[in-house]
């Protein structure tokens, strides 16, 4: 299984791109929000989080390889819990993507069923199924309006990368999400979550006031 691929964007559709890894072109298909995103990235090389799944019904022939790419490792945990929804399947979920996932999950936490039912593809119904299967189980991916309140503002790719990282090695989120605000407050010039990182660990350890 392909979890991730890394190479040049050559074409960006609606909801898909081609990314060119050596001498082959793999067809990636991508939410409405990494689309948004990716738009200013054609020519440029990027790094996908990817799935694997076959389209079609098993046992008669037609089973078609496709693969799915998200901007970092926590959007493509979402998609996971996010499909695991009754009746949300892959496709619905990718067309109902056209936000940020942040603000995706901090509606379904705050049980805003009127927010989710602006999302193409998902109806009152739908809304109601979401938010009764996966609220209390999304915290780590919500943007909290408290958060937004307190200066908070959506991140980048490569910020929400970093941010995924220093989750992992045992940060907690919000100190997390300050040490990364820092970080690129002190260093404006960042583009990647390979140099935040390290620098956020300096300025953590006070190597770096």
């Amino acid at each position: 299984m392909i979890a991730q691929i890394e190479g040049k964007l050559v074409s960006l559709d609606q909801d898909k791109g081609l990314v060119q890894v050596g001498p082959l072109c793999y067809e990636v298909m991508l939410p409405g929000y990494a689309v948004s995103e990716l738009s200013g990235s054609v020519g440029v090389d990027i790094t996908l989080c990817t799935i694997e799944y076959y389209e079609g019904t098993p046992g008669r022939g037609n089973l078609i390889p496709r693969m799915i790419g998200f901007l970092n490792h926590g959007e493509k945990e979402f998609f996971r819990h996010y499909t695991s929804v009754k009746g949300m399947g892959i496709k619905k979920g990718l067309k109902s993507l056209t936000m940020p996932i942040a603000r995706i999950a901090d509606a379904i936490e705050s049980g805003d069923e009127k927010m989710l039912t602006t999302l193409p593809a998902v109806g009152k119904r739908m809304a109601q199924l979401i938010v009764a299967e996966l609220q209390g189980k999304l915290g780590d991916f919500a943007l909290t309006e408290r958060q937004m309140a307190a200066g908070h503002v959506p991140f980048g790719s490569f910020q929400t990368e970093a941010l995924e990282i220093l989750i992992a090695w045992g940060e907690k989120r919000n100190e997390a999400m300050e040490l990364v605000e820092l970080t690129c407050q002190k260093h404006p010039d960042i583009k990647t979550a390979e140099d935040l990182v390290p620098l956020a660990y300096r300025i953590k350890q006070g190597i770096e006031a």
